[in-house]
């Protein structure tokens, strides 16, 4: 029944705003049948500051997406990300009754819940909780506690938060163009669906997404999400930097970014020239490569410093076997692994939503400049966390375990007392033929 489920992911970034419809097929591969995008007017390091503009990128990505898939689209998945996000580590316990039973999920899911009423500073929303170790009767680093015993039950949980001001923003923005909200999943944490592998998360791992406004930074260490983080600078701001020191047009710095801009200044020729059109009645205006890649370096060598600050922060450094793996947008400029390697001293990789898509007639879907809306979609197929997962493999497979249980033709109540009322009309027969024979 799964596999008939369609899910849309919308990707609400500072750069373009892309709907994507997918489904999964018999291999368990998700198919994409449809995407639409729009430029998005509205949005400014993953913040909505135009309702308008929003609502109408929305509604031109949303049409397009139905156009090539066939399909109605009412609900999404939505992706937030931002400045504004926040993240912290907080502990939670409860205290069970019984001390000899197992402790269910119903038990972990009610300590979970429990975190969802904490108090957090105003103006704030929480969007994630996220358990990382749990504690038994003060018997800590415990992953899984489901099937133990004890009393209390103890967990440090990853709670993430986000402005609550940018949430109604993007609710209504989503609202008035005629959809619905399934799930708000924080982008990296999307991102990471698509393009980490278990082993990856199991080793050690960071995440570094290169939007157009921010750059979104998860860790995981033991297929548990360790730390989020947010840098404010982006692709665009690449592309400010190239305006401004090479004197061009906006969409003139954006492409000579995408198409000749390099991390590294010492790959660039000295001799090589690049020629746009100038303004009118005056001549083409020369750029050289070599210059370019100086403006490009200078501002990749920041992002990666920033978020290699994140790592040192989290206490993960040296414990992320995994390296680092660069999707978004951003990673797609000419030797920005190598760069990555070279100033973290970690291995790196660019990270391609590739591993979990099917056969697809949109080739760009395995761009990484989509893996956050890959990720949205798959977030209606598979948890964040792994262990939701199982929880709800058992739940399902519980359920049909009673389901079955109740079908089978055995001993009810009814049954009972119709044998009883059977047996004592037998008897009263009995009793009335004897009579007879009198």
């Amino acid at each position: 029944m799964q596999n008939d489920k369609i899910v849309v992911g919308l990707d609400i970034g500072t750069t373009k705003i892309c709907v994507m419809v997918g489904r999964k097929n018999e291999y368990g591969k998700l198919d994409v049948l449809g995407m639409g995008k729009s430029v998005s007017d509205g949005v400014v390091k993953g913040k909505v500051i135009n309702i308008e503009k929003t609502i109408v990128a929305i509604k031109k990505a949303v049409e397009e997406a139905e156009e090539i898939s066939g399909i109605d689209i009412k609900v999404v998945n939505v992706g937030i990300a931002g400045q504004h996000i926040r993240s912290s580590i907080h502990r939670g316990s409860i205290t069970r009754q019984d001390r000899d039973e197992e402790i269910t999920v119903e038990d972990v899911n009610r300590l979970t819940n429990d975190m969802h009423r904490m108090v957090i500073p105003a103006g704030n929303q929480i969007i994630h909780v996220m358990p990382q170790v749990y504690t038994v009767d003060y018997d800590d680093g415990i992953k899984d506690p489901v099937g133990m015993t004890g009393v209390r039950l103890e967990a440090d949980f990853h709670v993430i938060t986000a402005d609550i001001n940018s949430i109604n923003n993007i609710q209504k923005c989503v609202k008035r163009a005629g959809l619905d909200i399934e799930n708000m999943i924080l982008e990296p944490l999307a991102s990471s669906l698509a393009v980490l592998s278990d082993e990856e998360k199991e080793a050690g791992v960071c995440l570094i997404d290169i939007g157009g406004g921010t750059t979104d930074i998860a860790i995981f260490h033991e297929n548990i999400i360790r730390h989020t983080g947010v840098i404010p600078f982006g692709g665009n701001i690449i592309t400010s930097d190239i305006k401004e020191g090479c004197m061009v047009m906006q969409q003139q710095a954006e492409l000579l970014k995408t198409k000749f801009g390099k991390a590294i200044a010492l790959e660039a020729n000295e001799n090589e020239i690049v020629s746009i059109p100038g303004l009118r009645n005056r001549p083409p205006k020369e750029i050289s490569v070599k210059n370019l890649a100086h403006i490009v370096e200078a501002r990749m060598e920041e992002i990666i410093d920033l978020a290699h600050a994140e790592i040192l922060n989290s206490g993960y450094d040296g414990k992320l076997a995994g390296g680092i793996v660069i999707t978004g947008g951003g990673s797609q400029l000419h030797s920005v692994r190598q760069l990555v390697e070279y100033q973290s001293g970690m291995d790196a990789r660019i990270g391609y939503p590739n591993e979990h898509l099917g056969k697809s007639k949109l080739e760009q879907v395995k761009s990484p400049m989509f893996a956050t809306a890959v990720g949205l979609v798959l977030v209606g197929y598979r948890s964040l966390d792994e262990r939701e997962n199982r929880y709800q493999e058992v739940k399902a497979k519980n359920q049909n375990v009673f389901n079955n249980e109740r079908q089978k033709p055995g001993k009810r109540e009814g049954d009972f007392f119709s044998k009883i009322i059977n047996k004592t009309k037998s008897l009263l027969i009995d009793d009335f033929d004897d009579n007879d024979d009198f």
